[in-house]
């Protein structure tokens, strides 16, 4: 490789293809082969994306600076258009070599959407080696790497970064092969053979990208020629609450109209137009983005001057509505309330929350509350305006109520007909909020079991916790069709610690 380094994701991938062909020599399981086709599936979709990439750079080009400097622009364009000429013509042998491939392992499948014979070990040892193919390829390959830097002068060379070659690998104890019997010989499926010249061709073209990029460059213009002033306001924010001031700095400004300056923003380009930038921020996330622009511009001598601009700053705040009927306003003892607290303009961790009749934790606008008693509580949301400068934003109040209490179950019922069978099955008495947000949990601490069989005297009997004792269990056994089971003086304990009685479960059982 003349110069230069692999991409991260060159290197990820050709390790990545060097495992997986290592691999083949132990099995080739369906997993493996699905490996191979999602390599090729990504070396075609980066392919596609660099293609799309260098058009882009190619209309540009044709829209500016062919246009504005046709003299000086022409040849330089038509040097680019020879590089991709020679991308092309190896990509086009490339393809032809595929569709041979796929036909003679019988087509496309449609459930893998890859090639029917694909962990065939036969047709690319045959098609490549035996008939020359591979022998071919390598020279193509050579020729199309040694083509496009010849299109570079020689400091250009030295820095070009990409990895279109065939180099024939390393000596493995006494086994020496070619690069051809290495990517196609013996033992590789046709699988792994389509990713092979699927990275060939994602290789072509990264090469054709970088060759063309350096040559289209050099249209560029060394001088800068100022000829539109435009008058500018800047602001340092653009986001003021009551009571700060606003300041902005308004001047001249003169660029260049005919020229591309090399403009970022935190070290990404932003598209320019008539010498202009234009960035678009990222409004993704709350709070307060700071950013600032460098300008890069050739000089006579060939160097680059840089300016930067002074930290811009912009607020992202959620649109948002606040409904706050009074009656919905409460806290439950007990139990954790979730509490969002925000304020536009203001980033969250500049943000400070306070309680009173209760306490308050969390951080970064998510808050908990927890309270005791029943009453009012408050929440005081202050914000830091400017820095060491804190102010109170607003205060809510808020009911503080006891949960409410459930109902008392047993059988799954608070009460109606149920099953003799069912009544006899069931051990436990369970209260259960019904809707109710909060995960509160009661237990009951104590009832009365109260058992009333057709034409005889009630039994009675009194148990502590939510169990039915053994001897609530022995009369339960006892109970037929048309037995009134009743549990009353239940008391349940939530979480708040208080006991709260229940009402009564009435069951007739049939």
């Amino acid at each position: 490789m003349a110069g230069g380094k692999e991409t991260p994701r060159q290197r990820m991938i050709g390790i990545l293809y060097l495992v997986l062909l290592g691999l083949i020599a132990l099995s080739i399981p369906d997993s493996l082969l699905d490996a191979f086709k999602n390599i090729t599936d990504s070396l075609d979709k980066s392919r596609a994306n660099v293609t799309t990439g260098i058009q882009n750079t190619y209309t540009a080009f044709e829209s500016t600076k062919l246009k504005e400097q046709p003299e000086r622009a022409k040849p330089i364009y038509e040097k680019a258009k020879q590089a991709s000429k020679i991308a092309d013509d190896l990509n086009n042998y490339v393809e032809d070599l595929k569709k041979k491939l796929v036909t003679e392992g019988g087509g496309i499948n449609e459930k893998t959407g890859d090639v029917d014979a694909r962990d065939n070990l036969d047709i690319s040892p045959r098609l490549m080696i035996t008939q020359g193919n591979g022998k071919t390829l390598k020279a193509k390959v050579d020729e199309t790497r040694s083509q496009l830097l010849a299109l570079l002068d020689e400091k250009e060379r030295a820095t070009i970064n990409f990895s279109l070659n065939a180099v024939d690998p390393p000596r493995r104890g006494d086994v020496k092969k070619n690069w051809e019997e290495a990517n196609f010989g013996e033992g590789i499926p046709l699988g792994a053979t389509i990713t092979t010249l699927a990275k060939i061709q994602a290789d072509a073209k990264n090469a054709e990208n970088e060759v063309v990029k350096k040559i289209l460059g050099k249209v560029d213009q060394a001088v800068v020629n100022l000829d539109q002033f435009s008058a500018v306001a800047v602001a340092p924010s653009s986001y003021v609450l009551v009571g700060q001031p606003y300041t902005a700095e308004v001047f001249l400004t003169a660029s260049d109209s005919k020229s591309s300056p090399d403009i970022t923003v935190d070290g990404a380009r932003v598209p320019t137009e008539a010498g202009r930038g234009k960035y678009t921020g990222n409004t993704g996330s709350e709070g307060v983005h700071t950013w600032i622009g460098t300008i890069r511009v050739k000089q006579n001598d060939g160097s680059m001057k840089e300016y930067k601009t002074a930290p811009q700053t912009y607020t992202v705040a959620r649109p948002s509505a606040v409904v706050s009927p009074d009656k919905m306003n409460v806290f439950y003892i007990g139990v954790p309330n979730p509490v969002s607290v925000s304020a536009p303009g203001i980033a969250k961790d500049k943000i400070k929350v306070s309680i009173s009749g209760g306490s308050i934790s969390g951080s970064n606008g998510k808050y908990t509350v927890n309270v005791s008693n029943p009453g009012t509580a408050t929440v005081t949301v202050s914000g830091e305006l400017a820095p060491g400068k804190t102010s109170v934003l607003g205060a809510t109040s808020f009911r503080v109520k006891r949960i409410p209490p459930p109902k008392a179950q047993f059988a799954g019922k608070s009460g109606g007909v149920a099953s003799a069978a069912n009544i006899k099955a069931q051990d436990y008495l369970i209260a259960k909020l019904e809707n109710f947000d909060f995960d509160a949990k009661f237990r009951v601490t104590r009832f009365t079991l109260l058992i009333a069989k057709p034409r005889q005297d009630p039994i009675k009997m009194v148990a502590s916790g939510d169990e039915l004792s053994a001897t609530m269990h022995q009369a339960m056994n006892t109970i037929i069709p048309g037995t009134t089971v009743v549990f009353m003086d239940i008391i349940a304990v939530g979480p708040d610690g208080n006991q709260v009685g229940l009402d009564p479960i009435v069951l007739n059982a049939n």
